[in-house]
This record gives C-alpha cells, sequence and structure tokens, in this order.
C-alpha cells in the first residue's frame, strides 16, 4: 500500500524527502539547485543538477536498466547511468514494461471500526438518496438539440429564479454525441447510462429531455429503456409512487427551434415550484458518495494532496459512505496494491480485466498509455505513469476495494470502488457522477479549474505556491504537509470540507460558475 511520508514538524519545509527505506530517489520541497546537498540518512549527497519542486534526485547511483524507485514502488528504469545527485526525470527514466504480482484478495483490510455517527444537511429524495444540490436539468439527447437546450435555460428571467430559492438553478446539459453511432451499440448504451444517471441523479430535481427527432439516441427509447419517470420533482425510476413520464420535447414535432424553445419554458416553469418545495434535511454521511479526481498532477501530488485526500476518503468509509475512484489509465502500474486489497479474487480479477482492455485499446488505436503524463505533469517533476498511477490510487484512502463498476454504471456498493473512466477530467467525472456520486474533490498541482455541475467539486492544491497564485479557484492548500503539517490534519479539513459543501457552501469553481461546459460523456468510437 502507498502511504504518505511522515513529515517532521518544522516551521519551514525540508529542503527534500525520501518517501520510503526502499527509495533511490528524494523529492525535492523547494526548487534546489546544482552545487546544494540534501541529506541522506547519516550522510548527504551534492547535487550535480537543477531539481525543481516536485521533482526527483538520485539519492545513490543507479545502473543504466536499473529500478527507480519511489513510494517503495517502481516507477520506471534508468535508461542509461544515473549518478548519486542526477536530476532523475524523462531525459533518464523510462517506463518498460514489468511482472506485478497481484495477490489478488490476500490483503483486504479489516472494516473500519465503529464512530459517532455525522450528519450533514442534504435533500431526502423518495428513492433514499439525497442529493447534496437541488438543479433542474434540461439534457439534450443529441448535439442537434444542444443549442436549443441552451436558449431554453438562458431565457429563464434570473428574477424569474429568484422566486424559487431553493433551486439552485436550471442547468443545460449539453454534448457532442448522440447519433453517428451504431444503434444499440457500446456507445449508445454508454450514453444512455451517462443521461439516464443525470436524470434520476439525487442533485436533480427535476428535468426536461430535448432531442431534434431523427437521431439515433431517441428521446423515447432512452425514457423506455431506462424506465425513466419524474416523482414529486424527482426523477425516479418506474414504480415509484405517483411517477409520471418526463417531459421530453423533439425540434421536429413541436415545428422548429423557436416553437421548442417555448415549450421548453413552460416545462421548467411548471417543474420549478415542485423543486422549490425541497428542504435540507438532517441525513447521515451514509448517504454522501464521492467522486475522486486528480488534475493537473505534479510531483507533489501523490505526496500531500492524494494522501490527503485518501485519510478523508477513510473517515467518510467509516460512516458507511461510498468512495469511487476512477481514471484506469492512471491506475495502470499501480493495480497490484489494489488487487491485493480486493474484497474477493473476483473484484481484483475484474479491476485486471479493465487494464488489459485499455492495454488492447490504446495499441489498436496507435497511442501508448505512458503518453500520460501529459507536458504539464512533466513539468511538475512526473517522469512516467507509474510514478503517477502511485501517487493517484492514494486518493482512495486504505479500505478494502469493494467493487469495480464499467463507466457511468449506477453505483450501489458501499465502501471504495472503482469505475472505469478515462484519466481526462471532464470524461473522467462526466461518468463518476453519472454513477451517482453526489460530491467530488479534485485534487491539482499545476491549478486545475475543474467545475462540475449539477455536483460540488472542492478543489485542493497538492502545493502551497500554486495556491498562492490562484487562491480564487483553490478551495484548501494540503500543501501545507510540505511546512510539517500533521497529514491527518489535513485530512481532517478535507473532510470537514466536504460535510460543509454537502450541506450547501459553495466551492470556488461554483462561486466562478463553472460546471456546464464540463458535461462530457465518453464516446468510445467510431463516430459513423
Amino acid at each position: 500500500m502507498v502511504e504518505s511520508a511522515a513529515m517532521p514538524i518544522s516551521p519551514t519545509p525540508p529542503d527534500s524527502i525520501i518517501l520510503r527505506p526502499e527509495d533511490n530517489v528524494a523529492v525535492s520541497c523547494r526548487d534546489l539547485v546544482a552545487g546544494e546537498s540534501i541529506p541522506v540518512g547519516d550522510s548527504e549527497v551534492c547535487l550535480s543538477d537543477n531539481a525543481p519542486l516536485g521533482h526527483k534526485v538520485s539519492i545513490v547511483a543507479i545502473p543504466a536498466g536499473g529500478e527507480i524507485r519511489k513510494f517503495g514502488q517502481v516507477i520506471g528504469f534508468a535508461s542509461r547511468d544515473i549518478p548519486a545527485g542526477s536530476h532523475v526525470h524523462v531525459h533518464n527514466c523510462g517506463a518498460e514494461n514489468f511482472e506485478r504480482d497481484y495477490a489478488f484478495a490476500t490483503e483486504p483490510p479489516p472494516a473500519p471500526p465503529a464512530v459517532t455517527e455525522r450528519t450533514f444537511k442534504g435533500y431526502l429524495r423518495p428513492d433514499g438518496r439525497v442529493g447534496t444540490r437541488n438543479y433542474l436539468g434540461v439534457i439534450s439527447t443529441v448535439n442537434c438539440s444542444a443549442s436549443t437546450s441552451k436558449y431554453i435555460c438562458q431565457r429563464i428571467p434570473e428574477e424569474t429564479l429568484d422566486g424559487f430559492p431553493n433551486v439552485d438553478g436550471v442547468l443545460p446539459l449539453t454534448h457532442k454525441s448522440g447519433c453517428g453511432m451504431q444503434e444499440d451499440g457500446l456507445d449508445h448504451e454508454q450514453l444512455n447510462r451517462v443521461l439516464s444517471g443525470f436524470a434520476t441523479h439525487p442533485n436533480i430535481g427535476g428535468y426536461l429531455l430535448v432531442g431534434l427527432g431523427c437521431e439515433v439516441g431517441q428521446a423515447s427509447t432512452l425514457i423506455q429503456r431506462k424506465n425513466l419517470v419524474q416523482v414529486e420533482g424527482l426523477s425516479s425510476p418506474e414504480g415509484e409512487a405517483g411517477g409520471q413520464r418526463p417531459p421530453a420535447l423533439t425540434i421536429q414535432e413541436e415545428g422548429g427551434v423557436a416553437a421548442t424553445i417555448d415549450a421548453g419554458i413552460r416545462a421548467v416553469l411548471d417543474l420549478l415550484p415542485r423543486l422549490n418545495a425541497a428542504q435540507r434535511t438532517d441525513q447521515p454521511l451514509a448517504s454522501l458518495m464521492l467522486g475522486t479526481q486528480c488534475g493537473g498532477s505534479d510531483g507533489n501530488s501523490g505526496i500531500t494532496a492524494n494522501p490527503a485526500l485518501g485519510g478523508a476518503s477513510d473517515l467518510l468509509v467509516a460512516q458507511g459512505g461510498t468512495v469511487i475512484l476512477g481514471e484506469t489509465p492512471e491506475i495502470y502500474g499501480a493495480e497490484h496494491l489494489l488487487t491485493r486489497r480486493a474484497v474477493s479474487r473476483e473484484i481484483g480479477e475484474k479491476l485486471v480485466e479493465r487494464i488489459r482492455w485499455w492495454e488492447w485499446y490504446s495499441s489498436t488505436l496507435g497511442a501508448e498509455l505512458n503518453n500520460n503524463p501529459t507536458p504539464g505533469n512533466k513539468a511538475g517533476g512526473l517522469s512516467t505513469i507509474y510514478e503517477k498511477s502511485l501517487g493517484a490510487i492514494s486518493k482512495g484512502g486504505s479500505s478494502a476495494l469493494a467493487e469495480v463498476y464499467a463507466y457511468a454504471e449506477p453505483v450501489e456498493q458501499k465502501g471504495l470502488v472503482v469505475m472505469d473512466t478515462p484519466g481526462y477530467d471532464p470524461v473522467s467525472l462526466t461518468g463518476i457522477v453519472a454513477g451517482g456520486a453526489n460530491i467530488c474533490v479534485f485534487t491539482t498541482g499545476r491549478g486545475s479549474v475543474y467545475g462540475c455541475k449539477p455536483v460540488p467539486c472542492i478543489k485542493i492544491a497538492s502545493n502551497t505556491p500554486m495556491y498562492e497564485r490562484m487562491r480564487e479557484d483553490m478551495d484548501l492548500d494540503a500543501g501545507r504537509v510540505l511546512a510539517g503539517k500533521p497529514m491527518a490534519e489535513v485530512s481532517a479539513a478535507i473532510y470537514e470540507e466536504i460535510i460543509e459543501v454537502a450541506s450547501g457552501k459553495r466551492t470556488a469553481s461554483e462561486k466562478q460558475g463553472f460546471g456546464e461546459e464540463e458535461f462530457a460523456p465518453w464516446t468510445i468510437g467510431p463516430v459513423l
């Protein structure tokens, strides 16, 4: 298991840290300059190269082909001889294939001890799920109706919405797909899961479907296949008492764009009073489903923000809540640590099957999984996908792996689960939210400005310089760990922030209005 380093209590950051006794690199905690020396045990190593914040330096000589270790794990292999004191990065570190011992279900941690039950203020829905926000969704079934869906939302006057204080907004959910795909094929079914997942999401109090009329992704098919109804302002599966067929408009049947906009406005105005009747009440933290994401990561993400979030994830699991770890390409190279924690061999094998699929998928399309880290990740000190993945999985904490889900599949299992999503942030979190996540935490080292309507998204900075530079976009600074702040205290701060935001506190991205453009269902292809 990848754990955070035990940082010394110090008023100023150390120059560098060595995370595990098995490591042969140290990580810089500030910009280091050639000629400086860093402590290694009882001695020192003089640096022959500059090493910016978050980058790595060798603390022993590493021969060509030798393993490079960080977090106590293999993050790559030396592409040439690396003398002690050298900057270790993409110029001398490569991601060669290596065998991982999956040891399925051999190290599942015990269930967390009983804790005093905490609550938050949420919207209890008729199906028992709990919302952290209360939006009305205008959902486009196809890109051809995207502009119409936006115009419906834009033409609801602000003064009208002011009369419904319990409604967070009228949200257009538009995308680039819905046609040009195999009917009943993989993309069609996956898009249906996404659209129905948002329509029935506990943060969506009611919704309107808007289509063109001739697309593959028909609204009528979506309603029938996913048994969509609306109940007392909440979208719910068929069979709930009082269920009604949701309003669905098609531009071709309504007589054009203008007529559809008028009909859409009437439908929205009819739904708003029902949504406004919802009230926040005390709800158990077991009703929270936390979506986790890291984007614009740097060399400190796996040392500060991600493990700090992992600690908060464990606290939520102890309350009976759910934590979703996504980004399968950013589990690659670290999956053996999760398979050991799986509650059964079957669950572990489901994760490995997804890893193998990604190997096939990327190679078939002429890509490679080590194309991730991105240029920004590399500038921040990450050299290989293995290094990035080992830091990324720490967002999930130390709980047992309870289940593995397909993209946008409804999540029903409590505890830590994996959802198979791409690493690309908007696409990944679209699937995670469709699966039911009602709150998200996003860690970043370079400074991602992501928003996630209808779900609040808390952003955690991995280093203090970036946090100070982008204060209006960040919610918390986990870079304090480098200055000696105990990891447990930072985890506790994230945990309390999750509770406050779930209860209605606005995040930095919400204050700036982010979240409408980031709805991005995954299209696997082909586009026909």
